[in-house]
């Protein structure tokens, strides 16, 4: 156990040291689109679907993915891609420019006359109908590639690891790969490779390529890639094939393989990692998540075995979200801290802090609840909100809070700050502080969420709004003798296409006579 413990505590260092790294991604960004919506009916025009569309999303594809987990995992990177000359590329542009960690990507970017990559994805109930592509996907020409390898050659000295993350659309081309690895090894830069196509001999050189199972047999003349020892098989007969010095070979439910080339001696042995996935909802863009992961973890100091395990925590983290969602650094902390817990309760007879974890909702703020909401909204679950003070809990409360939560699928409670409830109530109040009034209310099983909000200042807006209007809810929900038109939390709510209710609270509870009745008590 102190072996394994010690190994976590490593590679905890490890995901925090990913933040003094830096990474030079190459390849296709495009553009995913994504409809939402309900069927009810079948096309009178043909026997096809009508989908009525009641939201839409957007995110960076391909190569932008890898890109949107770097930035989760607070790698600094620099990006070289081709947009087109058009609003798509626009879009692209400005979705690159709100992450934090990416280098001037704008500088990165180079205009084609190709238009930008562009996927449309129509999905309803979680199910996808329909997938436009809007592509070309001819090669880059000869004046693009030298445009390309001399931005590359600007960044090459200041990158520990370059991803080539190739998704057939043109951008990596054949001499564009094999001047790239080779400049790269002449810098004692780590090339990574998420590959394309059944030929890695173009390829060769690169420190690692990441294929998954189809992929490795494919590349293989079809061999088999199912068990363990057909896996390692494969691996060994692409790297003495390609010239490839190692394969990480990705496994879905069966997790990973590394299989390492001969060093200087001898090849070391091939190593299994069982998968980490809890629960799996959607595999997409798990790819793009386990090679970020590793290419970070190599950066930041590891070996191709320590970078695996921390990216195999990695997709298991993603794949139990819906959509290309991106890891966060925090995330993997997360993870590595419940495996050390766990560990560590081999030797208690008794831990009951898993119990309170669980019957404590999580408090969160604006930001990670968003990223929550997202998550919920994605997996088609109805997301509502509620606020208040909160501060004596009564009956009331707890009536009105079940109420709410029977109008969604996971409730949200916004709750005053301290300073915000002195300003609606006086100096006296709150009775109890905010980070009591979260864990009471957190601990009832209508709530899935607090978050905390509030004026600081008299004169500043002291309601909900801001919040909901980030957070954009499905539902708002207001307890008391109210009218919609009058509840400016109700006009945000609407504003977005939200839905907003006001419920009744139970007569004859209220925290104001319960404080009068306390009080007359001590008098």
């Amino acid at each position: 156990m102190v072996e394994n413990m010690t190994n976590l505590d490593a590679l905890r260092k490890l995901v925090n040291n990913m933040a003094a790294a830096q990474i030079l991604v190459v390849g296709d960004i495009m553009l995913d689109r994504y409809f939402y919506g309900k069927v009810s009916r079948i096309s009178p025009e043909a026997p096809v679907p009508v989908l009525h569309v009641a939201r839409q999303g957007r995110m960076l594809g391909g190569a932008g993915n890898v890109i949107r987990n770097l930035d989760g995992l607070k790698v600094k990177t620099h990006l070289i891609g081709i947009i087109g000359d058009d609003s798509e590329g626009s879009i692209v542009t400005t979705m690159l420019d709100s992450l934090q960690h990416v280098c001037d990507p704008a500088d990165g970017l180079l205009i084609s006359d190709r238009p930008t990559t562009v996927k449309s994805r129509f999905v309803a109930s979680n199910q996808q109908l329909l997938r436009v592509d809007e592509e070309n996907k001819r090669y880059i020409n000869a004046d693009e590639e030298d445009r390309i390898l001399a931005k590359i050659k600007s960044h090459i000295t200041d990158c520990q690891v370059i991803i080539l993350s190739d998704y057939d659309k043109g951008v990596l081309t054949p001499k564009l790969i094999r001047e790239v690895i080779d400049l790269a090894n002449a810098h004692g830069v780590k090339t990574l490779v998420d590959p394309k196509g059944n030929d890695y001999s173009i390829y060769s050189g690169a420190y690692a390529v990441t294929p998954n199972r189809d992929e490795l047999s494919k590349a293989t003349n079809n061999a088999a890639t199912i068990e363990d020892g057909e896996v390692v098989n494969a691996a060994n007969k692409l790297i003495e094939t390609s010239g490839i010095q190692n394969v990480v070979a990705t496994r879905s439910e069966d997790g990973m393989t590394i299989v390492q080339g001969r060093g200087k001696d001898h090849a070391q042995r091939p190593v299994h990692i069982p998968t980490e996935a809890l629960e799996v909802f959607d595999v997409s863009g798990a790819g793009d998540t386990v090679i970020a992961t590793i290419a970070a973890a190599l950066a930041a100091g590891a070996d191709l075995v320590e970078a695996a395990r921390i990216a195999n925590i990695a997709g298991g983290v993603v794949v139990a979200k819906t959509g290309t969602a991106p890891i966060r650094a925090e995330e993997i902390l997360e993870r590595l801290t419940a495996q050390h817990e766990d560990d560590k309760t081999l030797d208690s007879k008794v831990d009951h802090s898993p119990t309170m974890q669980a019957s404590i909702a999580q408090i969160k703020n604006w930001d990670e609840a968003k990223r929550q909401i997202d998550e919920w909204q994605r997996h088609g679950m109805r997301v509502g909100l509620t606020n208040g003070c909160f501060d004596l809990l009564h009956p009331g409360h707890v009536q009105y809070l079940h109420e709410a939560r029977c109008l969604c699928d996971r409730l949200i409670v916004a709750l005053n700050t301290d300073r915000s409830v002195q300003i609606l109530k006086g100096e006296n109040r709150p009775v109890q502080n905010e980070q009591s009034r979260a864990n009471v209310i957190g601990a009832l099983a209508a709530v899935d969420m607090v978050v905390f909000f509030g004026a600081e200042q008299p004169e500043q807006d002291n309601t909900a709004s801001a919040l909901i209007e980030y957070l954009q809810p499905d539902i708002y929900v207001k307890g008391g003798d109210y009218k919609l038109e009058d509840v400016p939390e109700a006009k945000i709510a609407k504003s977005y296409g939200g839905e907003a209710r006001i419920l009744s609270l139970v007569d004859g509870h209220s925290t104001t006579n319960s404080i009068n009745k306390i009080r007359s008590y001590s008098a």
